[in-house]
């Protein structure tokens, strides 16, 4: 037997980072994916492999998160308590995202995971339900302060415009709604996008807990830029049905404008975005989290843009596209 999952990155068009707040967002998959192959072997426990690590898991003990790669996998298999004395698996974990650069690439590799577990178990769970079950394990496993968008995209791949109202208090509750994601691939199936990775890795949880704290305080000039920030996302929506790159644009850079204001960008991140704007780019923001990772532009001439960004310092350029999301299969 054996289970092949995948599941892609996203890029944040307009609206990130309010799925932490009940908001809403615009988004884009990335054609890199993150892949779990799961084997079935003869000996007892799991044999898990990556790029970098490897270990054998056979109790609870050997779950403890100890911080490499593999950690994603132990917080997984913490989360649906497989019994490891029982099984007999070999998992290899593999990924072409940049990790830490702001394309959600830890969370796609944990949906990943999820989706193969959901095959392997037989839980036949729906996508909403993979998605929700994605950011249980990040959040009250691995303690990633996130919001919802990560998970979302990389469940449902494409291209979305993502509603997370009642979703602002981050406890995930069994009570509260599910999200709503509109796909809006087959209207807008070239986006021109381009991505540029700023060669500087950071961690999406570390950067939004300041932002977090002084949301929940109340202070006024985070609670009225997060409001406005989901209003450009709605806006954005209109903007792309109607293939109007020029207000688009607008939209991405006023919401990165309002993130740059609360702290949120970093100076590798200004420094790209300005080489995107002044290369002739409708719009540049911040693709995910600050402090490094990635900005994406849009522009009607991606080589040009391209060109200045690599100039600019950019070691990597990606074009996202509206990729399918997880896919899940099996063989004997």
């Amino acid at each position: 037997m054996e289970i092949i999952s995948s599941a892609p990155g996203r890029c944040g068009i307009v609206g990130n980072p309010t799925d932490m707040y009940g908001g809403s967002v615009l988004s884009l998959s990335v054609r890199e994916r993150a892949t779990c192959r799961l084997m079935m072997r003869q000996s007892k426990g799991i044999n898990a492999t990556n790029e970098d690590d490897h270990a054998i898991f056979t109790n609870k003990s050997d779950l403890i998160l100890c911080g490499d790669k593999l950690d994603i996998l132990r917080a997984a298999l913490t989360f649906f308590a497989l019994d490891l004395e029982a099984v007999t698996l070999n998992i290899h974990l593999s990924t072409d995202i940049p990790m830490k650069a702001g394309m959600a690439g830890s969370t796609a590799m944990l949906a990943s995971i999820v989706g193969a577990f959901d095959a392997l178990l037989g839980l036949k769970m729906s996508p909403y339900a993979l998605a929700e079950t994605t950011r249980k394990i990040e959040a009250r496993v691995m303690g990633v302060v996130c919001g919802h968008q990560d998970q979302h995209m990389a469940i449902f791949g494409g291209l979305n415009f993502m509603d997370f109202a009642g979703k602002e208090s981050l406890t995930q509750s069994e009570e509260e709604p599910f999200a709503t994601v509109e796909p809006l691939g087959a209207f807008f199936p070239n986006p021109p996008f381009i991505l540029a990775h700023t060669g500087k890795q950071h961690h999406s949880g570390t950067v939004h807990r300041s932002p977090r704290e002084r949301w929940l305080a109340g202070e006024p000039l985070v609670r009225q830029s997060y409001l406005r920030i989901a209003e450009l996302a709605r806006h954005g929506k209109r903007a792309l049905l109607q293939n109007n790159l020029q207000l688009l644009g607008k939209l991405m850079n006023e919401n990165h404008a309002l993130v740059r204001e609360l702290g949120g960008s970093g100076e590798e991140n200004d420094r790209l975005i300005g080489a995107a704007l002044d290369a002739g780019a409708y719009g540049a923001k911040l693709a995910g989290a600050g402090g490094g990772g990635t900005i994406i532009a849009l522009t009607d001439n991606l080589t040009h843009v391209g060109d200045a960004l690599t100039k600019a310092g950019s070691p990597r350029l990606l074009y996202p596209s509206p990729v399918e999301g997880l896919r899940v299969t099996q063989s004997d």
